[in-house]
């Protein structure tokens, strides 16, 4: 209804409606667009309230209605099956208005007795004191399909499904509306392109399209079924020889399909159905034999087009029953797409054709690589794996072919499926099998074993595999060999901060190679982007990422493209980009369910920004919940930063043992591998646990051991993360000035990286030592073991005071009687800690810090009682509402604001009273 309030023609009807003028409004609509629901919409305006309504529906039999004089709304639905009597009733009212008079007329253009006249012929006299406007309405756009599946579907409807959902539909309201209630009901978590084409043809478009159809001529269906077959709009020539009809006969026939709205002139010249979908209806009714004549001629007309559709071609010759035929054309269209970078259109057409049991050995030879190399740079499916696992068990392959596709199923499994264990067989396997006869394949498959990111393997190891797959790839003439191999020793170089590592990128064939050194250089680009992430060499990984983005998008490298997508999200959030951070990292993991290598770096993501906004049992689900991959399959520099989110999420808990653990294990990977960047996310806190769990000489050699393992090397992040470790142990041994100094190390470097959140941690940490007065038994970080448990033992806040009470640390003065310049600093820094973790929306660290700043800001001088904040939300009870309407409990909420559960409850009573809300979650929505 928006588009028809910003109609020309709605002021002049309400004037109508208010007694001043006539107006007439003709709605022209084919079968589905909507033209009932605006009659509907227009019924409720308010100017139609103080006037009569006359609805009619033509062709119903009803009683004519009464009319005369005053404002009235006639509303004619269906004006195509106009009775005789009833077209000149319409006549005589419009040949002559009342004043008042607002009628709307709609119908089916394809319908009409005679073309462009609602009311038939002859044209209707309008008099001159009638205002005419004729409103045509038109399909949807992509964008309203989207949001029309979003209604329905929310976020189980991927991109992927809506296009081809607004393909299949033509954009018809009624067409979308029915197959989204059939997806609604047929669907699971994720609705695919796949689940829309499964959904079938609506009935209500199948029995428009036959019953039309049928009312045709017998002799002129042929042309009906030859659009049917194509399945996508044709010139007059193409459609009529593939109906097999000469020119005459097959222009009289084509009139006449038109006149009957079975077809329509889709484009200037071009011929077919208006909705798309309806070719399927008609093309299931179309006689066997028949069926296969029109595929067979449109096999022959469509090879002649230039450059040939081989795809479509393929498709023909398979429904005319040419398997020789089809084959070839198979193999050229996917030849020709994995040429242009269409993988996805190569996958699928090569799985459809893969799952025909009797497609012959000797075929099948030749297409399965062509599927497995296709599906390695593309985006897998179950199909695509299960094609390849039965083609690999084959005895009839040559052992070279067999190997060539245990090398791309070993990298399926690898990187897509998350099967590592399955996947390294199978690369292993395909080194034996290829040998010395395919150098450049087994050259290939030794790379893939030199990827230091598997959890698999040491860092020794894979250079020995990468020395060998470079020896094959010298040795030989190949290419796209030498480039798979300097990819790989690019990013290697980049992740072990060697330094030619800007060298060897800088030295990727990214313009002007072969198509297949192009797909390398994209994963190299991206694969260096992630490994310089992980050094925390930001801004060289954000050109990387830019750049391999770019040739990724290019050559349609689907599978490279999506993992530099989750390199993006882990760069949005070191350097604090939040906004909409969570939200995008879910949508990333519906994207790429099914693919939990591709999904694992939102999974971290979205679990450390649950961790911050104080909901831990988000942060649970989303580090270790179904979909989130396990260890043993995942990166390993993604690995530790994730073992270092589970460990902090179990300190906070106060739950040491499980923290020492996990700090232990995760630790053995890391030192097992060698790449000692990659501990940067979990040093300090495995520190933390292991020294808190009662361990503190185990911590030590770890915080030694990290400090070794880094020599010589350029790794930013874990030089900050050494500061932050050896701080940590300070802080927990009670030397609170060399804690203090080695957190501002760390903060500084922190500041350097540009990684505000890690910056506020470590100044927090200095602000505490610095605070410190070492009655207490040392803390740690995250403040649990120094306060206890919140409200239970004289904690600010137990009685329910503490943001009411009180000025805000925010406007505390620095420099108060009493603190030298030291306490005073570090009151400063604790609120500028506050101001950058409310910015960031880090709910849970900013009450930690502001609890600990109400502890020693200067006591405010200020009237007795409470201050009066009428019926608005108190600071506290605001924090306190956020929380509940996220549906934390009062037991959680007072763990993470260092309250007492009592108090909680109070704030939320209070919170509840204010606002009116009648429920937690309805907090948030109703707050003044």
């Amino acid at each position: 209804m928006a588009a028809v309030r910003r109609s020309p023609w709605t002021a002049p009807l309400r004037l109508a409606l208010g007694g001043s003028g006539s107006v007439l409004v003709l709605v022209e609509g084919c079968a589905g667009l909507g033209k009932t629901r605006v009659l509907h919409g227009l019924s409720g305006l308010p100017e139609a309230a103080e006037a009569r309504r006359i609805p009619w529906r033509c062709g119903a039999a009803q009683e004519r209605p009464e009319t005369g004089g005053g404002p009235a709304l006639l509303l004619v639905d269906d004006a195509h099956r106009a009775t005789p009597q009833e077209r000149e009733w319409l006549r005589g009212l419009l040949e002559r208005p009342w004043e008042g008079l607002a009628a709307v007329v709609a119908y089916r253009p394809e319908e009409l007795a005679t073309d462009g006249l609602p009311l038939g012929a002859p044209a209707v006299s309008y008099p001159p004191g009638l205002a005419v406007f004729r409103h045509r309405l038109r399909p949807w756009g992509a964008d309203r399909v989207r949001r029309a599946a979003a209604e329905v579907l929310g976020e189980r409807a991927t991109h992927e499904a809506v296009v081809r959902l607004h393909a299949c539909s033509g954009g018809v309201p009624q067409v979308v509306a029915d197959l989204l209630r059939a997806l609604d009901a047929g669907t699971g978590s994720r609705c695919t392109a796949a689940d829309v084409d499964a959904a079938g043809v609506p009935v209500r478009l199948a029995e428009l399209v036959l019953s039309r159809t049928d009312a045709l001529a017998a002799a002129d269906r042929p042309v009906v079924w030859a659009a049917a077959v194509l399945g996508e709009p044709a010139d007059r020539d193409e459609l009529l020889s593939v109906a097999g009809m000469d020119g005459a006969r097959g222009r009289a026939a084509l009139l006449a399909a038109l006149a009957g709205a079975v077809l329509s002139e889709v484009s200037p010249g071009r011929y077919g159905f208006a909705v798309p979908l309806a070719a399927t209806a008609v093309r299931e009714r179309v006689p066997g034999p028949v069926r296969e004549e029109v595929h067979g001629r449109a096999a022959r007309v469509l090879a002649r087009r230039r450059p040939v559709p081989w795809a479509e071609v393929a498709r023909h010759r398979g429904g005319a029953g040419r398997r020789k035929g089809w084959l070839k054309a198979v193999e050229k269209a996917a030849l020709a797409a994995v040429e242009e970078g269409r993988h996805q259109e190569a996958i699928g057409l090569l799985e459809r054709t893969l799952a025909v049991r009797e497609v012959p050995a000797r075929h099948r030879a030749r297409l399965a690589p062509l599927l497995a190399r296709s599906a390695v740079i593309g985006l897998r499916s179950d199909q695509t794996v299960e094609v390849l696992t039965q083609a690999v068990r084959d005895p009839g392959l040559p052992v070279d072919v067999r190997g060539q596709l245990r090398l791309d199923l070993g990298l399926m499994l690898a990187n897509q499926v998350g099967d590592l264990a399955a996947g390294m067989r199978e690369l292993e396997a395909a080194v034996e099998e290829l040998g010395e006869v395919r150098p450049a394949l087994t050259s290939r498959a030794m790379v893939a074993l030199a990827m230091p990111e598997w959890p698999t393997g040491t860092l020794a190891g894979h250079r020995e595999w990468l020395r060998r797959a470079a020896g094959l790839a010298r040795a030989g003439d190949s290419e796209v060999a030498r480039a798979a191999v300097a990819a790989n020793h690019a990013s290697l170089a980049v992740a072990c901060g060697d330094p030619q590592a800007r060298e060897l990128v800088a030295a990727l064939p990214v313009d002007g190679a072969p198509a297949g050194c192009r797909e390398h250089a994209a994963r190299g680009l991206c694969n260096a982007a992630d490994a310089a992430l992980w050094r925390g060499s930001y801004r060289w990984s954000e050109e990387l990422l830019s750049a391999g983005l770019d040739l990724s998008a290019r050559i349609g490298a689907s599978y490279t493209e999506q993992t530099a997508q989750g390199t993006r999200l882990l760069l949005d959030w070191w350097a604090g980009r939040w906004a909409g951070l969570g939200e995008r990292c879910e949508r990333f993991v519906a994207e790429t369910a099914g693919m939990p290598v591709v999904a694992a770096d939102a999974h971290l993501v979205r679990g450390m920004l649950a961790f911050v906004q104080g909901d831990w049992t988000q942060a649970v689900h989303w580090l270790t919940a179904q979909g989130a991959p396990a260890p043993e399959c995942t990166r390993m520099p993604l690995a530790a930063a994730t073992a270092g989110a589970l460990i902090r999420l179990a300190l906070v808990r106060d739950d040491l043992p499980a923290a020492a653990e996990q700090a232990r294990a995760a630790w053995t990977a890391v030192a097992e591998k060698g790449i000692w960047a990659w501990a940067a996310e979990l040093a300090p806190w495995a520190v933390e646990a292991v020294a808190r769990a009662g361990d503190p000489a185990a911590a030590r050699r770890m915080a030694a051991e990290f400090v070794r393992g880094l020599a010589g090397q350029d790794a930013p992040s874990a030089r900050a993360a050494v500061a932050w470790s050896r701080a940590v142990l300070e802080e927990y041994e009670g030397r609170g000035p060399e804690a203090a100094g080695s957190y501002l190390g760390a903060a500084a470097a922190y500041r350097e990286l540009a990684r505000p959140y890690a910056w506020a941690l470590t100044t927090e940490g200095a602000a505490r030592c610095s605070l410190a007065d070492g009655a207490e038994h040392p803390g740690a970080p995250d403040g649990a073991a120094r306060s206890g448990a919140p409200g239970e033992n004289g904690a600010p806040g137990e009685d329910g005071n503490d943001s009411e009470n009180g000025k805000d640390s925010a406007d505390a003065e620095d420099g108060a009687d009493g603190e030298d310049g030291g306490r005073a600093h570090a009151v400063a820094s604790l609120r500028r800690c506050v101001e950058q973790y409310t910015e960031l929306g880090a709910v849970y660290d900013a009450a930690r810090a502001r609890t600990l700043l109400r502890s020693h800001q200067p006591p405010e001088v200020r009237r007795p009682g409470r201050p009066a904040f009428d019926d608005r939300l108190s600071p506290r009870e605001r924090e306190v509402a956020e929380l509940a309407a996220r549906g934390l409990m009062n037991r959680e909420i007072a763990v993470v604001l260092h309250l007492s559960p009592r108090t909680v409850e109070q704030h939320v009573a209070r919170a509840l009273r204010k606002t009116g809300a009648l429920s937690r979650r309805d907090l948030l929505r109703t707050a003044p």
